[in-house]
């Protein structure tokens, strides 16, 4: 996939396609020293990783403007992704300090405005986001883990979007034994037949 072939699928402009080329810019730089990414997901990058977090935007439509937070960024899917076509209040957390500073000199280099926390997940004080408006999180954990840590953020209808893999239904199952979900979609993703998307409002521990 090409920038404009990106650009052709999610009707973004060109404001944010430039963006979004100086990100993958930085992204090749920085990868040199650090392991952002898996070396051979590089030649794809614009499916595999810009347009598999792009994909989750129009699903919080609904969410409201409040804070979006993104669990264990890395090198910034699908938060920097989210931020960088425009939507406001993104903090993304990443306890690495070097991906942090990445993020923070992407950020600065596309400029946009996100919040980075370089902090453990469960060192960051839920008072200062709770209730969030969105919660995400891509290729970080199993699900249980993820609802666990993004439990202390969440509100009745906090919005909580996972990307996840072909293992998203046995994920499901173990999760649902320590919580409840008032709705819970699972949706395809664009970039992968066998890749899911789970959308969950109303996270209660049983």
């Amino acid at each position: 996939m090409t920038p404009t072939d990106f650009q052709a699928q999610t009707g973004c402009s060109d404001v944010i396609r430039t963006r979004l080329e100086i990100y993958a810019a930085q992204l090749t730089k920085w990868q040199k020293a650090i392991n952002l990414v898996a070396p051979n997901t590089l030649p794809d990058l614009w499916r595999r990783h810009f347009l598999d977090s792009a994909q989750i935007l129009p699903l919080a439509e609904d969410a409201g403007p409040g804070h979006w937070l993104d669990l264990g960024s890395g090198a910034g899917f699908p938060g920097l992704i989210v931020a960088a076509m425009g939507r406001a209040g993104v903090t993304l957390i990443e306890s690495d300090s070097r991906k942090a500073v990445f993020l923070r000199e992407t950020a600065r280099a596309m400029n946009i405005e996100v919040s980075v926390r370089a902090e453990r997940i469960e060192a960051v004080p839920a008072a200062d986001y709770c209730p969030a408006a969105v919660i995400s999180a891509r290729a970080l954990a199993p699900l249980a883990d993820l609802l666990a840590w993004a439990a202390p953020f969440a509100g009745p209808q906090t919005l909580l979007l996972f990307p996840k893999g072909r293992q998203a239904e046995d994920e499901l199952t173990l999760a649902g034994k320590s919580w409840t979900m008032e709705t819970l979609d699972s949706l395809p993703s664009q970039t992968d037949p066998a890749a899911r998307i789970l959308r969950i409002r109303g996270l209660k521990a049983r």
